[in-house]
């Protein structure tokens, strides 16, 4: 079986999708699929040298903004490389456009993963821009896709709520669970971790807010990732005017062992987001033994179901609540929620079981298997 995965880039600041595509493509790999790559963006993790050794493809284009090259480029490459299916990342983006039209030139099935950007909050976000390109071309390209991804039940019910009618596939981002600190390693600070995009939509004006309100004795907060279009700036002013500027720091973008080292410090993670269609940084904290904090805006119910962290309704006050609760508990109670997230995380959420559920999916597309479990009609 070959596979195509197109998604318009592969730089680390882009979010989840940049790491989750990969390497959803290396455990297709593992289970026998030909699942090739092709980007229009490689960034430095996954960039061209690293092909071989990744077992993944990748296809540059300078014309990223024009359909017509890009189409060409893709059909091109599809072709050369027989593609049997070709699986599309996002949408809204030209090349996302460009990719559905490719495939029907070809006349491959294609299976469509919006990746959050069909979220209730995301529509909203410079709604105009998106409801100008929904009535030119989205609309169309996502009722032609032959099955939709989504990561979970709550973005596959968004899905039926904005009259998306096609078969829906609802499985979860997978997870590398790394292995846990011996029994020498440091103790874990009293430092709440928050890791992801500085972005409006990830709620750390709230986060600043709730934590203005409870004030833990002995606690500080890391805020690490990219900023974006200076949100940055406006966190700041907010912890500076909550009188917090000694509790709150900003590590900028982690990667690595950097970004592994500040999981194996923190005693809780936090993500106050308003939405969020998985949260790979979610699992990725639950598999590092932290206990998590976040909101209804994200479909992590199993958080309480598991106790290994809060599912706050939206809001500071909310959030507040469930941070005074943790920064409450002993460190062993921590240790113990954190030993049962990371527990969660790899039963449900390892790599070679999310690849043999998506190559089902595959199977059933291509018309050489009945129609899986993961997959609704309805």
């Amino acid at each position: 079986m070959r596979v195509a995965h197109t998604i318009a880039s592969l730089a680390s600041e882009h979010g989840g999708p940049s790491r989750t595509v990969p390497a959803l493509c290396e455990a297709l790999v593992e289970i026998g699929v030909s699942a090739r790559i092709i980007t229009f963006e490689a960034g430095s993790q996954h960039g061209a040298e690293n092909a071989l050794s990744t077992r993944l493809q990748v296809a540059s284009s300078d014309s990223r903004f024009r359909v017509a090259p890009v189409r060409k480029e893709l059909r091109d490459c599809l072709r050369k490389n027989r593609t049997q299916l070709l699986h599309d990342h996002g949408v809204w983006l030209l090349t996302n456009h460009a990719a559905v039209t490719a495939s029907h030139e070809l006349s491959l099935p294609i299976v469509i993963s919006p990746r959050g950007m069909l979220e209730p909050w995301s529509l909203q976000h410079r709604a105009l821009k998106k409801r100008l390109a929904w009535w030119l071309y989205q609309r169309r390209d996502l009722h032609a896709a032959t099955v939709l991804h989504a990561t979970s039940q709550m973005e596959a019910d968004n899905f039926r709520e904005i009259g998306l009618r096609q078969p829906i596939t609802v499985i979860p981002n997978g997870v590398n669970v790394v292995a846990v600190p011996s029994a020498t390693a440091p103790p874990r600070e009293r430092m709440a971790l928050f890791l992801s995009r500085i972005h409006p939509k990830k709620g750390l004006l709230t986060l600043v807010q709730s934590w203005a309100m409870t004030r833990p004795e002995g606690w500080h907060v890391v805020i690490a990732g990219p900023d974006e279009n200076g949100h940055q700036a406006e966190v700041a002013a907010a912890v500076n005017e909550a009188g917090l500027g000694d509790v709150f720091s900003f590590a900028g973008q982690v990667e690595g062992e950097r970004k592994q080292a500040l999981f194996q410090r923190a005693s809780l993670f936090v993500l106050p987001t308003h939405s969020e269609n998985f949260g790979v940084v979610i699992a990725e904290a639950l598999a590092s033994g932290i206990p998590v904090i976040t909101t209804k805006g994200t479909p992590w119910a199993d958080l309480e179901t598991h106790q290994c962290g809060w599912w706050a309704d939206l809001g500071a006050a909310p959030f507040a609540s469930a941070l005074r609760q943790a920064t409450q508990l002993s460190d062993a109670e921590r240790v113990e929620m954190g030993r049962r997230g990371r527990e969660l995380v790899t039963h449900q959420f390892a790599w070679p079981q999310i690849a043999t559920e998506m190559r089902a999916v595959y199977e059933w597309a291509l018309g050489d298997a009945p129609v899986p479990g993961s997959v609704q009609i309805d």
